[in-house]
């Protein structure tokens, strides 16, 4: 089979619900594939459901415009940092960081991890009605031409035009802002993820209304309270110390929420007899109903082993009750699991062991306290920048591994950051990971936000003059994954070299190779988007000679690298995985996951013929596509690669798929 794709300027997210919509309702699509709503309502009319005139939900000026950035197609490429990416450590690394606008690189991860996405945790910008958020859009769009897109009058097309190609920080613009990227976001989601988001009071209310617009009402999980804001005497009124965390589900019933299993530090005494640590709890009941009028059965005396008697009295001297019946008591008394105290007054205790513990599991609470501050946050950065501050107020790592935990990511899972910031979701991996001997992976995207001089002098000399590059929130987000992947793997290596002062065995052995290979997880690829050239143009339909085609001669051998890794990402290859160049008799090409590209010029009837004898001779050549790029053949060339692949009766009887591609 062949035939031609103009991909390059129509990369878009593809649209589930449409894809059902389709499998299910075909008869309400035209023959262009356009759905057809009112056929879709008669159909369900004549089913018995009724749509009412009214319904609850959120509405905002710009609602549509959202809805046409979330399928608007990217007008961006993917390029390599190749002087990054060559570098040994990082040639098989599988975490990323990718610089650009986060929509459009979500728009290029659609197809490659579409549904691979264990989590997903941003901490987008709040809207405090100050500059804090601004939203900004760079798409251009006339008047008329948005009216026709979204279908609105033209007074409210110019009113959304107004806080799009303007400043603003409203609620609407901060929706308009949020809406397609977490409609894309969702769509990256396994069956079974997760997405956490951190805000404010500001936006809380209309967040909570939008994700159950996008992920469904029934998906809800929590709203967390993180207690770590360090708040402002500025505060109006009160002085405000916590954020929120919403977090939903891609699908409920699928997702399995992991349960708390960390250790009580109050395990403080040491049980010689047991060779356990155990913490003490009182025998006494407490709070309501600990008053012996509530419970007389419940209050009686029991002897220590001097023979000493002791009551349930309460700290007001009144008679109190204990938590267990006289029965459990004694059988407790004689399993040695009670202690007696007399620091003045007779108190007898439930001896609670740490290894009995570990047996249980508990879940995980919605009021996130003892996880660190913003200013933990701002600690840690200034421990990884020598004591510099060139980042406020960024989420501590120990909030971030709590999150990992709650989402249940496990090895090898993927945890996206579309609004990375200072980096910590990628800290916070490494670090669980070197932690529990985990292999989970980061996706960070972080947009080039050039970092204002006057505002953070220190983070702008930083960037500009220490590591040489242009001074954006981008280069931050970058230094402190390569620092804090050095720290973690320099207490890496002091837990090798003491293994290795141990008398050597097959478990010393097996934890230095385990230790070793968790040093190279640490590492990361650096992609980032660039335009799509402004002139560049596909074949006319039909021939005009007076129209001026994209003259091709003038891409660079980096231009032509950029248009094959945005191919074969959106060909569902991911980013980190590089093609394999096969040889054709001095034609390049590059091969993976069973898709063939012909990028280069020169390819000739030798080439071709190389081509074929390797679908027959190589086992691990299987392509089921090849896609060329169709500037660099001339017409005669196209037909006859296209007639000998489909012709060629290969041993394998692989039908492949011929491309022509611009």
């Amino acid at each position: 089979m062949s035939h031609e794709q103009k991909i390059t300027t129509n990369i878009k997210v593809s649209n589930k619900d449409l894809e059902i919509l389709k499998t299910n309702f075909p008869q309400c699509f035209d023959k262009d594939g356009k759905f057809q709503i009112e056929k879709f309502r008669q159909n369900l009319t004549e089913k018995e459901i009724n749509f009412s005139s009214e319904s609850y939900g959120l509405d905002w000026l710009g609602k549509s415009y959202a809805r046409l950035l979330a399928s608007d197609p990217a007008t961006t490429l993917l390029k390599a940092d190749e002087t990054h990416n060559q570098k040994a450590e990082n040639a098989a690394a599988e975490n990323l960081l990718l610089k650009g606008d986060n929509l459009e690189v979500l728009k290029h991860l659609a197809n490659a991890y579409r549904e691979k996405i264990k989590m997903i945790h941003i901490d987008p910008p709040y809207n405090t009605g100050s500059d804090g958020f601004v939203y900004k859009d760079d798409r251009k769009f006339t008047v008329s031409e948005l009216r026709n897109l979204i279908g609105v009058d033209e007074e409210k097309a110019k009113r959304i035009l107004d806080f799009t190609q303007q400043k603003s920080n409203s609620h609407s613009a901060w929706l308009t802002f949020m809406y397609p990227r977490l409609y894309i976001a969702k769509q990256l989601l396994k069956d079974d993820g997760v997405i956490f988001i951190s805000i404010d009071d500001n936006e809380v209310a209309q967040l909570r209304l939008l994700m159950d617009e996008i992920f469904g009402e029934e998906n809800f999980v929590a709203e967390f309270v993180w207690a770590g804001k360090s708040g402002s005497e500025d505060d109006s009124h009160i002085r405000n110390n916590k954020e929120y965390i919403l977090c939903y589900a891609k699908e409920i019933e699928r997702f399995n929420a992991g349960l708390d299993a960390k250790k009580d530090e109050k395990f403080i005494y040491y049980d010689e007899i047991k060779k356990d640590f155990y913490k003490r709890q009182l025998l006494r009941k407490w709070g309501d109903n600990s008053k012996r009028d509530n419970r007389p059965n419940f209050y009686y005396s029991i002897k220590d082993g001097k023979g000493n008697d002791f009551y349930p009295t309460l700290p007001n001297g009144e008679d109190g009750c204990w938590r267990w019946s006289k029965e459990t008591m004694q059988t407790a008394i004689d399993n040695g699991m009670i202690e007696f105290a007399t620091n003045g007054k007779y108190e007898a205790y439930e001896k609670i062991y740490e290894s009995d513990l570990d047996k249980k599991t508990k879940k995980f609470q919605s009021l996130l306290t003892d996880l660190g501050s913003s200013a933990e946050g701002t600690k840690e950065i200034k421990n990884i920048f020598n004591d510099q501050k060139i980042f406020s107020n960024p989420k501590p790592t120990r909030l971030l591994k709590q999150l990992f935990l709650v989402a249940n990511t496990s090895n090898s899972d993927l945890i996206l950051d579309f609004f990375a910031g200072s980096g910590t979701t990628g800290d916070a991996v490494m670090q669980l990971n070197a932690e529990d001997g985990g292999n989970r992976k980061f996706i960070l995207v972080q947009i080039p936000e050039i970092i204002d001089e006057k505002k953070n002098k220190v983070a702008y000399d930083l960037v500009k003059n220490e590591l040489k590059a242009e001074p954006t929130i981008f280069e931050i987000t970058r230094e402190r994954l390569l620092r804090a992947a050095k720290k973690i793997n320099s207490r890496l290596d002091e837990k090798i070299d003491k293994l290795k002062t141990e008398l050597p065995s097959k478990e010393t052995t097996s934890e230095i190779q385990n230790l070793e290979l968790l040093k190279t997880q640490n590492n990361f690829k650096v992609f980032e988007t660039m335009p799509i050239w402004d002139d560049y143009a596909f074949e006319a339909d039909e021939q005009n000679p007076q129209q001026e085609l994209f003259d091709e001669s003038k891409l660079t051998e980096q231009d032509i690298r950029a248009l094959l890794i945005t191919w074969k990402t959106y060909d569902g290859i991911a980013l980190w995985q590089d093609l394999e160049a096969i040889d054709l008799s001095a034609y390049t090409a590059y091969y993976g996951n069973g898709k063939l590209y012909l990028m280069n010029k020169g390819f000739t009837t030798e080439s071709l013929k190389t081509l074929l004898e390797k679908i027959d001779s190589d086992k691990q050549f299987n392509p089921t596509s090849i896609i060329a790029f169709g500037y660099h053949f001339d017409s005669k060339n196209l037909r006859e690669l296209s007639e000998n692949v489909k012709s060629y009766a290969n041993k394998k009887n692989i039908d492949i798929d011929f491309i022509t591609r611009y």
